[in-house]
């Protein structure tokens, strides 16, 4: 059984904020409790109330307030010799790392996340940096690697009945069906991501999971009103809530549900968007997967071949660079989509 979700990143003066409290107000609450802590030289509260200050920069995509943030913080608990607080800022710092694309930086936080967490006897930030570790090998595309710990991650999280972290694990495990051509385990795990969150009141976890059933509907049933229907739900609790790196997911997902109805002109527009949000938040990851789809629209509406094929090119330098491992796959799929030279193998792209 799974009680409501709960938000263990915001701490001390913090605690009464809710998992769907809109991140406006959770910034402006961290602000006024961090400086009043710093006034009055309580350095673990700093560290804790700038922990939700770095969140709630990161998740608004202003990327170099949370870098400072989340440093602050750090430096804060190891002033109050605070090692748990200390895991919850490296925490914070290693997913503000794989969200800007620096994959190597992540795992390195998090892996020193994880280690003061279990050294300061905190499982749930040792948890959450596990988690974050995980996600991080999912995204690369080592899902090899990083299958088993996800699985770990689920049976710990059902065992404790923690409703935030069995909902993540479930839609990274249904990320990883889907991206193999599992459809029907995909549906099936991230429906019940969507039942969960729903249950436990985690508005963020189930636009995420509103977003997977999206997709499968589209790519497996073909059938895009009620793809778009899920999206549409989904996108009401990113607004709400100001989640801006899942609002420009949800646009991309949109743009890949018309692409694949043939309303290329549809596509072509909600990849500018979500390329023009992506890029607002510095989220390379994101850029380069709705440029890949704004490349195809553009092809099938009639873009030069040539054109096309030297964007594909580029392209795939630049995701070889930012360290996804299928990058070269998910280009040649486009290739061998649009008629044009391919190199061997294929990927979907998220």
């Amino acid at each position: 059984m799974y009680g409501k979700a709960f938000a263990p990143e915001y701490q001390g003066a913090l605690t009464s904020l809710s998992v769907n409290s809109s991140l406006v107000d959770v910034l402006a609450a961290g602000t006024e409790q961090l400086a009043a802590a710093e006034r009055a030289g309580r350095r673990g509260e700093a560290a804790r109330s700038g922990l939700a200050v770095a969140e709630a920069h990161r998740r608004l995509g202003q990327v170099g307030d949370a870098d400072r943030a989340w440093k602050a913080s750090y430096r804060a608990a190891r002033a109050a010799d605070d090692t748990a607080a200390m895991a919850w800022a490296l925490w914070s710092g290693g997913t503000l790392a794989r969200q800007r694309g620096a994959f190597p930086l992540a795992r390195r936080l998090l892996g020193l996340a994880a280690e003061l967490g279990e050294r300061g006897g905190d499982i749930v930030v040792r948890g959450y940096s596990l988690a974050g570790l995980a996600e991080t090998g999912r995204i690369q595309g080592d899902y090899e690697a990083v299958g088993r710990l996800h699985e770990q991650l689920l049976a710990e999280a059902r065992r404790r009945g923690e409703a935030r972290h069995t909902v993540w694990a479930l839609e990274g495990i249904a990320q990883m069906h889907r991206n193999t051509g599992s459809y029907d385990s995909a549906y099936a795990m991230f429906e019940e991501a969507a039942e969960i969150s729903a249950r436990a009141d985690d508005r963020r976890g189930h636009a995420w999971a509103l977003r997977g059933l999206a997709d499968i509907v589209s790519v497996r049933d073909g059938d895009t009103e009620r793809a778009l229907a899920l999206l549409s739900e989904a996108e009401e609790s990113c607004t709400a809530m100001n989640l801006s790196s899942a609002l420009a997911y949800n646009h991309k997902m949109r743009g890949n549900v018309y692409y694949r109805a043939g309303r290329y002109s549809e596509a072509r527009d909600l990849y500018l968007q979500a390329l023009a949000e992506f890029r607002a938040m510095s989220e390379p990851r994101g850029e380069a997967l709705s440029r890949l789809g704004l490349t195809k629209s553009l092809a099938r509406l009639g873009q030069d071949r040539t054109e096309t094929a030297a964007e594909l090119t580029e392209l795939a330098r630049d995701l070889e660079r930012i360290g996804l491992r299928h990058a070269r796959a998910m280009v040649a799929r486009a290739q061998t989509e649009l008629g044009l030279d391919t190199d061997p193998g294929t990927e979907a792209a998220r």
